[in-house]
């Protein structure tokens, strides 16, 4: 092997979804998000493996994102732009039959002026102050929106990783003073507040990471596997440097290993030594500075000289490496490098 692999299980990818289907419980459809390129790992191949096991409706981040996928789908699943009609968007939306979620007045009009009974979504702002129309704002438009071909109304919580944090009641009860009496589908959940329970779900739940093996969906199965090229071993003796500002000292005779992958592939620099890789379940641990291309490993211990090392897998998932480098696993996701081979398993 020449080149780092990413592989990507499509079939636990498949069971994310089938999994947190069955806890949006009966009545309640479950979407998927599939924005960034389905958060680094292929949204074509990934959206046809969940519409293939049932899912409907996608969401995207934008317009381009969501023409990307209608060429993969094709003309039945319903594709949704959470940044709504842009300026400029118009040909794109009605060309490939894309359903933006309408976040401001301006939108609304756009939308209703340029494409005359096309579908769209509404998102409303219930306290996260990010995207969508603020209380006020839909009750001066919610007539004229309710009037028109629309097919969801939607917000998103902020804190829903912290199932006690009071702010998903105080948004929870905000959306259902903003969405009383109206008769069109209704969501406010993503993974997060898929677990969060039934008083969440409404109409429709749109998992996004959990999908993918990420946090907060603990019950998650891990869909993303790395394996780096070993691109040169060489013999330290005790008081040697390995790396960028002599950051690891043998302490021992050791034998390292250089593996093709760094920073620019999306294993940040902060992760340093707070990660391993492995040869097979055998742990290895990373030392010295990860750095752009490269990062090196202390495979002393090891019975024989590895030709590649796993540095995501079952025992090691974005969340560890992402815990590593102080930050969550949709930035190690969606910062997978283009320089990876991705293989597809399922």
């Amino acid at each position: 092997m020449s080149t780092s692999t990413l592989t990507i299980d499509l079939n636990a990818l498949v069971a994310n979804w089938r999994a947190l289907d069955a806890l949006s419980g009966e009545g309640t459809e479950t979407a998927a998000v599939v924005k960034a390129d389905g958060y680094g790992l292929g949204a074509a191949r990934v959206a046809k493996a969940l519409a293939k096991a049932g899912a409907k409706r996608f969401f995207v981040a934008v317009a381009e994102e969501g023409a990307a996928l209608r060429d993969a789908l094709g003309p039945t699943p319903e594709i949704n732009v959470f940044s709504g009609h842009m300026a400029g968007d118009t040909d794109m939306i009605g060309d490939m039959t894309l359903t933006p979620m309408i976040n401001s007045l301006d939108q609304l009009t756009r939308h209703i002026e340029a494409l005359p009974n096309a579908p769209f979504g509404i998102q409303l702002d219930t306290g996260m102050n990010r995207l969508g129309m603020e209380a006020s704002e839909w009750a001066a438009v919610a007539n004229v929106a309710l009037s028109q071909n629309i097919t969801l109304v939607m917000s998103h919580l902020a804190c829903a990783d912290e199932p006690d944090h009071p702010m998903n009641a105080f948004q929870l009860q905000n959306f259902k003073d903003m969405t009383q009496g109206i008769d069109v589908k209704r969501s406010l959940a993503a993974t997060g507040g898929t677990l969060l329970g039934k008083d969440y779900h409404f109409d429709l739940t749109r998992p996004g990471v959990g999908l993918y093996g990420g946090a907060p969906f603990s019950a998650a199965k891990p869909v993303a596997y790395l394996s780096l090229p070993v691109i040169q071993t060489r013999d330290l003796v005790e008081g040697e440097a390995v790396g960028y500002g002599n950051a690891w000292i043998a302490k021992r005779p050791s034998k390292i290993a250089t593996v093709s992958a760094g920073y620019a592939d999306g294993l940040i620099r902060a992760m340093g030594s707070g990660i391993s890789v492995y040869f097979g379940d055998q742990k290895v641990p990373v030392v010295g500075r990860v750095s752009m291309d490269l990062i090196t490993v202390d495979i002393t211990d090891l019975h024989e000289t590895p030709r590649a090392l796993d540095i995501l897998n079952s025992a090691q998932t974005v969340e560890h490496l992402a815990s590593a480098a102080g930050t969550i696993g949709y930035e190690i996701l969606t910062n997978m490098g283009a320089r990876y081979t991705r293989r597809y398993a399922g």
